[in-house]
């Protein structure tokens, strides 16, 4: 049996922890809702965490003093509500969520946090200014979908927006069990009715179950594992450089002071 890992939270002993104390901690931040009819609700849970766990796995090698929190599986669903069994997270609640993760941290010298999100509907960046302000803390917010354009536009013909080709394919590579591809809808988008709300600059909340029928966002249909590996390979070596460079960091360095 392998032995318990001292950057990942989940198998550190107390022991491993007071010999190797980090300096910042990764947090993966998901969500639990329907991603068409071929991908696991825990799909935003999955790539969260995998992409941390590895980003955090290479970054330690290369010297960096991360540690893996365990994931937060909710998030912001206000809009799917409607749909069997999802789990809404209030701003309020993930704001508290944060503060308390944070202020955890700063009491034990932890103060850098990186927020690896998983779910488009959560909006940090409101969160993640107050929270700084009350703690001190420096964190750092990671869309994951939205890391190495260049790699995204050469993989993939269209990403998509939910349970797309992107998604579809990530999981087909971390866990392919959990995919029902002879599932998948074209995961097509029904435009507003309203159609002066859809121009730029303009915005409103989807109404997901009306504008997204089969639950996706993006034609899953040409996703393959060979597409997600690549990804998730570069995505997790894009964001364990990042860690290297945050943990190395010292205080003064903007955007950590």
């Amino acid at each position: 049996m392998p032995a318990p890992r001292p950057h990942v939270l989940h198998e550190a002993t107390y022991r491993q922890l007071l010999e190797h104390r980090p300096n910042v901690a990764v947090l993966p931040w998901g969500a639990t809702e329907a991603h068409g009819w071929h991908l696991p609700h825990g799909t935003d849970v999955i790539e969260a965490m995998a992409i941390a766990e590895a980003a955090v796995e290479r970054a330690v090698a290369k010297g960096s003093k991360a540690i893996l929190l365990p994931a937060i599986p909710f998030g912001n669903n206000a809009q799917q509500q409607d749909q069997v069994a999802t789990i809404h997270f209030s701003t309020t609640t993930a704001l508290a969520i944060l503060r308390d993760v944070t202020e955890s941290l700063v009491r034990q010298g932890i103060d850098r946090l990186v927020l690896l999100n998983g779910h488009g509907g959560n909006a940090f960046a409101p969160l993640v200014r107050d929270v700084m302000l009350e703690t001190g803390a420096t964190i750092v917010v990671v869309n994951f979908w939205q890391l190495c354009p260049e790699v995204l536009r050469a993989t993939f013909h269209d990403p998509g927006d939910h349970a797309g080709e992107l998604e579809t394919s990530l999981v087909l590579h971390l866990h392919g069990e959990l995919v029902e591809m002879e599932q998948a809808g074209d995961g097509r988008t029904v435009p507003f009715a309203i159609e002066a709300i859809s121009q730029p600059g303009v915005w409103t909340p989807r109404p997901w179950s009306q504008t997204h029928p089969d639950t996706g966002c993006g034609d899953p249909r040409q996703a393959t594992r060979e597409k997600g590996k690549a990804f998730f390979d570069a995505a997790s070596d894009a964001v364990a450089t990042m860690l290297v460079a945050f943990s190395q960091a010292s205080k003064g360095q903007t955007p950590y002071v």
